[in-house]
């Protein structure tokens, strides 16, 4: 559909394709939803591999290095895949973060509320299909997938939150004061002083959760807000910037395009041509 957003089945005749290629482990630039109806996945994620029968829910993360084997079962596979950008839907992309850094794999009963799911999907497959789909409606529709998900998760593996350890409930704790101050110009000393811990400590947590240091997670929620107003909104680039902490247009310019690999005027632009 667009760079921003790609919604797919994988059926029986894709998962022998995909048997016959070399299918190597690997990463990707975007954040990826599989929700399994039939059929089998042979996944390996996190150094290690399992299978997973349908029915299932997988999220994968941004950046997260893994392999997904389709396999059919008594001659069925049924596996539905939504590939999105992390600016696409931003502040329900970084409580994802929290919840499925460590648990991208979720089994699920068969039940009249998994089928909620597979018909939240189909929803959004028929707007996306449509002659001129309008993306604000997959962008809501999608976020209400995922509430309905951990609404699911919530009610069907409970043990999984009394599970979290120390470490995990530290960063969800650091996104979630993130979330309220991001966009002021805050340093790493602000978030840890929050937590009542070291600016060490809270580094060693955010890099081996994420990969990434403090400062790095929070450039990275300001470029993906940076992203959702510059194609949301015609405001200048400028108060933009200055809202999200920069103090000049040239210095959120500069990050911008560091991050993006171009400049805030020129995405905008981009994201107009995909949009229309």
């Amino acid at each position: 559909m667009t760079d921003l957003f790609n919604i797919y089945q994988v059926t029986p005749l894709d998962a022998t394709a995909i048997a016959s290629t070399a299918n190597d482990i690997h990463s990707h630039t975007f954040e990826e939803l599989i929700i399994g109806v039939h059929g089998a996945v042979e996944h390996f994620i996190d150094y290690r591999s399992a299978r997973y029968e349908a029915p299932f829910v997988i999220f994968v993360t941004k950046g997260k290095v893994h392999r997904i084997q389709p396999v059919t079962v008594a001659g069925a596979c049924d596996l539905r895949v939504i590939r999105f950008k992390s600016e696409f839907i931003p502040e329900t992309t970084f409580h994802l973060y929290a919840t499925y850094h460590d648990n991208a794999n979720i089994a699920f009963q068969r039940s009249p509320c998994f089928q909620r799911l597979v018909t939240l999907y189909d929803l959004i497959q028929d707007e996306a299909a449509a002659e001129r789909p309008d993306l604000s409606v997959v962008k809501s529709l999608l976020s209400a997938l995922f509430i309905m998900i951990e609404s699911e998760r919530s009610k069907q593996h409970p043990e999984m939150d009394s599970l979290l350890s120390t470490q995990d409930i530290t960063f969800r704790n650091f996104l979630a004061i993130l979330e309220e101050n991001f966009r002021r110009p805050e340093g790493v000393t602000y978030y840890a002083e929050k937590l009542f811990m070291s600016v060490r400590s809270l580094n060693l947590i955010c890099q081996h959760i994420m990969q990434q240091s403090v400062s790095e997670i929070v450039e990275t929620r300001k470029m993906i807000e940076a992203k959702n107003l510059l194609m949301s909104t015609d405001r200048p680039v400028a108060d933009i910037g200055f809202e999200l902490g920069y103090a000049d247009k040239a210095h959120f310019s500069s990050v911008f395009k560091k991050k993006a690999g171009q400049t805030p005027t020129a995405f905008r632009a981009e994201m107009r041509r995909l949009f229309t």
